[in-house]
């Protein structure tokens, strides 16, 4: 998994104005004891069922939201400028050195989350207005990575209400020089560490398609490459949460590449 030094606590507010603050995250995270498709280990409720959800849900769909980073921006405030109705970065200087502008420019066609061991980054896709209020739907995004050893991302759905307990959703998340994984966490109040988890088994390094389809209080079903690969029916959030991304401020040198994000909200 992504060994996160500090996991940020949101708070909510609105457009782009962002605080966070640090807390300490263990290095594992609890798993239980059934096997999921693909041979990883979770728990029996976190098996895939042979449902209509085995249909990538995207296709034949349009997207709420949708953004291809197809326009050149250089670092910093060029970006957050060029891509405001796309990106609510965090501020400047949040976290300690966890959030940097200068890390995140636009080149060859996708997102640059550019990595030294220094500065971290995060940020929520969506546009100022809308970005905080997802209830349910699909939430894609392709990308790969080159470099960071030591480092990695967590892509995730994240409560606006910044409770824990209103649940957390992690996928893709982990080392860059390992596996990206599901980390579903539980939403027992002081439970919330424990989490079901499924290892896809390939490599940051090659291109992947990566998607949540969030049915609110019924199940979550995790979608690679537009095939499912893990489906969790506890722990299921019914209350608004958004789509982003963090990285940390450790590691070796190295890039994030973000080929497009894609959300569906429920119907």
């Amino acid at each position: 998994m992504f060994k996160r030094a500090t996991t940020v606590v949101l708070v909510a507010a609105a457009a782009a104005a962002l605080a966070i603050t640090a807390a300490a995250v263990p290095e594992s995270r609890a798993t239980s004891s059934a096997t999921a498709a693909g041979g990883s280990t979770s728990s029996a409720s976190a098996t895939p069922q042979p449902t209509t959800a085995a249909t990538d849900p995207t296709i034949g769909r349009t997207p709420t939201f949708s953004v291809d980073f197809d326009t050149p921006a250089a670092a910093d405030g060029p970006f957050a400028a060029t891509y405001a109705q796309s990106w609510q970065p965090y501020p400047d200087g949040t976290g300690g050195k966890y959030y940097s502008s200068k890390m995140v420019s636009a080149h060859d066609g996708y997102m640059d989350i550019a990595l030294d061991g220094e500065h971290g980054s995060a940020g929520t896709f969506g546009t100022p207005e809308d970005a905080w209020s997802h209830v349910g739907g699909s939430f894609s995004i392709r990308a790969r990575a080159t470099g960071g050893d030591k480092n990695g991302a967590a892509i995730m759905l994240w409560p606006t209400s910044n409770d824990w307990a209103d649940g957390e959703l992690n996928y893709p998340e982990g080392n860059f020089d390992g596996s990206p994984r599901v980390f579903h966490h539980s939403m027992l109040p002081g439970l919330e560490k424990a989490s079901d988890n499924y290892n896809t088994r390939v490599s940051w390094r090659d291109w992947h398609t990566y998607t949540t389809e969030w049915i609110p209080g019924r199940a979550i079903h995790y979608y690679l490459d537009g095939k499912l690969v893990f489906t969790v029916a506890r722990n299921v959030p019914t209350t608004p949460h958004r789509y982003m991304v963090q990285v940390g401020n450790w590691g070796k040198a190295g890039h994030l590449q973000i080929d497009w994000v894609r959300t569906y909200d429920a119907q």
